[in-house]
This record gives structure tokens, C-alpha cells and sequence, in this order.
């Protein structure tokens, strides 16, 4: 139906969270693709739909093993796995050298993962730069969203990858506190250049609540409220 990716250029704040986030309250079947090149550890974040633990060794890796002879939207779900509240989450790499046999994948990936006719995919990109390859998955993508702090070296680094990338979205990473203010922050600085710039909330302890029980306490949290109403703008710019 459509990949929205999630990225950022220095220190990459938060996308893992605000991707696991945002794919925890999206309003469609969704799929959360882990998509850094430089490994992901959603795998030891979060627990198995049963409780247990997910096993690492199946997501790209074992997609990656099958996807040379072709790789189709149904294919995928063969190296998904169910994490706690029954999300389908497509584990990554575990550590960024097993990128160095993958750089065909990207591309391909981009394509299949844009291609699912029964849910929306959210893309964990992680930080951008490293790994310009990682770009064939981006061109595919409908939207691609950065993420950034309302500092200055942060939105410093934002406008330089701005001006060198398809992103139509900023999210805003932002303290409660001084939320309105950080997202104006940064709007005013770089809306020009966007079609929209929105937040999202800094909250360690609903970041913390992701990696265990999903109930009634990260429901009501910052984390998860935010995540809401950026969830219904993306919809809304499809």
C-alpha cells in the first residue's frame, strides 16, 4: 500500500523508537521494516508475541538469502516475525558488517516492500550518509520523513540533507516542555523546504514501556500520544 521511511542524518535521535512508535498505533495493517544498514537491535528491544525472545537470524539476513533468485510481496512475511501487542516487525541486520554482502538488496527490498498489497510499511532507516545504497530502497519509498532535534548542529545537519534528499516530512524530537516552541522552531527554519514539519515527544519512559507489557500506561503516554497524531498526518499527506 505505501513505505513511509524513517531517518536522520547526525546521531540519527530516536528513529528506531519513534518507527516502533508510530507502527504500534498506525491505523492500517502495518509492517515495521528494520532498514539500517548499520544493524538494528529491535530484536533484543522487544519481546516475542508469546513473551519469548525473537531470533535475530531471521529477517534480511534470511530474506537476503532467498531475495537473489527474486524477491516478491509474499515472500516477505515467510521472515516476519509477530514482537508483543502482535506487530509484524522484518528484523535487520545485527551489526553493520553483514551490510558489506547486501548492497544489491536495497533496491529490490524498496520495490517488494512498496509493493504489499496488505498493509502499510514503516522503514527504520536509522542514519543516513554511511551507506549511499541504502538510497535505491528510499527512491521507492511515498514518503520519507526526518527526524531531528530542535538544536542547532541538529537542524544544522538537517538542511544540509534536506537539500540533497527527497524528504517531504521533518518530525521533530522535542521535550514536553518546550514542545510547541521546538517545532517552531525548526519550521521556521527549514518549512520551506518541506511539506510539513510536526513532533514528536521525547519521552524515555514511554520509550521505555515499548520494550515490555503494551497496556494502559504507554497508552496514556507522551510517546504514544504524539505518535498518534503524527500517525494521522502521515495518513492524511497520502
Amino acid at each position: 500500500m505505501a513505505l513511509i521511511v524513517l531517518a536522520a542524518d547526525k546521531g540519527a535521535p530516536g528513529v528506531t523508537t519513534a518507527a516502533t512508535a508510530l507502527a504500534a498505533v498506525w491505523p492500517r495493517p502495518v509492517l515495521l521494516a528494520e532498514c539500517d544498514p548499520a544493524g538494528g537491535d529491535l530484536a533484543y528491544r522487544l519481546p516475542a508475541a508469546d513473551g519469548g525472545v525473537l531470533n535475530p537470524a531471521r529477517g534480511l539476513i534470511t530474506l537476503g538469502a532467498t531475495a537473489r533468485r527474486g524477491l516478491e510481496p509474499a515472500q516477505l512475511h515467510q521472515h516476519t516475525q509477530k514482537i508483543i501487542g502482535g506487530l509484524d516487525v522484518l528484523l535487520g541486520l545485527t551489526h553493520g558488517e553483514q551490510a558489506a554482502g547486501l548492497t544489491w538488496l536495497w533496491g529490490p527490498l524498496g520495490r517488494t516492500l512498496a509493493a504489499l498489497p496488505d498493509g502499510d510499511v514503516i522503514a527504520d532507516c536509522g542514519r543516513l550518509g554511511a551507506h549511499p545504497q541504502l538510497g535505491d530502497l528510499i527512491a521507492e519509498a511515498e514518503q520519507v520523513v526526518l527526524l531531528t532535534r530542535a538544536t542547532l548542529d541538529h537542524v544544522a545537519h538537517l538542511r544540509e540533507r534536506l537539500a540533497v534528499s527527497k524528504a517531504n516530512g521533518v518530525v521533530v524530537i522535542a521535550d514536553w516542555r518546550s514542545y510547541r516552541s521546538s517545532i517552531e522552531d525548526v519550521r521556521s527554519i527549514v518549512g520551506g523546504s518541506v511539506e510539513f514539519v510536526h513532533g514528536l515527544a521525547h519521552d524515555p519512559k514511554g520509550a521505555e514501556l515499548l520494550r515490555g507489557q503494551w497496556g494502559g500506561r504507554l497508552d496514556r503516554s507522551l510517546l504514544i500520544r504524539t505518535a498518534r497524531d503524527l500517525a494521522a498526518r502521515l495518513v492524511s499527506h497520502r
